[in-house]
């Protein structure tokens, strides 16, 4: 019985916590009531209450979650030795990243680009240290002149910037792009032209 308790309560866990990311992806946190995520997760409001006691409580498990994701892609820079390798798994992770989880991204952009409220700790002291260790590699490879000098942090902005794009100005791709989305084929022909730029700024042509 309690087996299935946990289980019940995993479900409705995903539910609310995937309609919460397109419900603040659509309409910020201010914007955002628990009654619109209740609605969209088919489950009542109060079952939202019971799960996650606030908003903002509920707000930062999906920041937590696309934290948790975007960081775990960077373990490649623990696993591999070969700049090549890592790069473009981090890349093609990245960019898938925006192709599956789009909304995700859009809530992202939205704390940051709102004074980064609630990450701003977090910004200012996990996420920093995590940051400057994988620097640490990057900065190993230009030392074994596996990869030419650069500045290892510009290098993951760029990284950053480029695959965010494809999920937070997905409309304006898709508008430029003759109003309809990539196909697979064609996104798979983007990552490839995204990967091979990145190396090419590295001097890994």
């Amino acid at each position: 019985m309690k087996y299935q308790k946990e289980l019940v309560r995993e479900a409705n866990e995903r539910k609310i916590v995937a309609a919460a990311e397109l419900i603040f992806a659509q309409y910020g946190f201010k914007g955002a009531t628990t009654e619109r995520i209740a609605k969209q997760a088919g489950l009542p409001k109060a079952n939202v209450h019971y799960y996650f006691k606030t908003k903002f409580d509920l707000y930062r498990r999906v920041l937590a979650l696309i934290l948790e994701e975007w960081m775990s892609a960077a373990t490649v820079f623990d696993e591999y030795d070969d700049p090549r390798t890592a790069l473009e798994t981090y890349v093609r992770s990245k960019m898938m990243f925006s192709r599956s989880r789009p909304l995700a991204s859009k809530v992202w952009a939205n704390e940051i680009l709102h004074g980064a409220q609630v990450l701003g700790g977090f910004l200012d002291t996990t996420l920093k240290t995590w940051l400057q260790d994988r620097v640490h590699v990057v900065e190993g490879w230009i030392a074994q002149k596996k990869i030419k000098a650069v500045d290892p942090h510009a290098l993951f902005y760029m990284i950053w910037s480029t695959t965010q794009h494809y999920a937070d100005f997905e409309r304006q791709l898709v508008l430029l792009h003759g109003g309809q989305p990539f196909s697979d084929r064609e996104y798979e022909q983007k990552i490839e032209q995204v990967v091979e730029l990145i190396l090419g700024s590295v001097g890994l042509n």
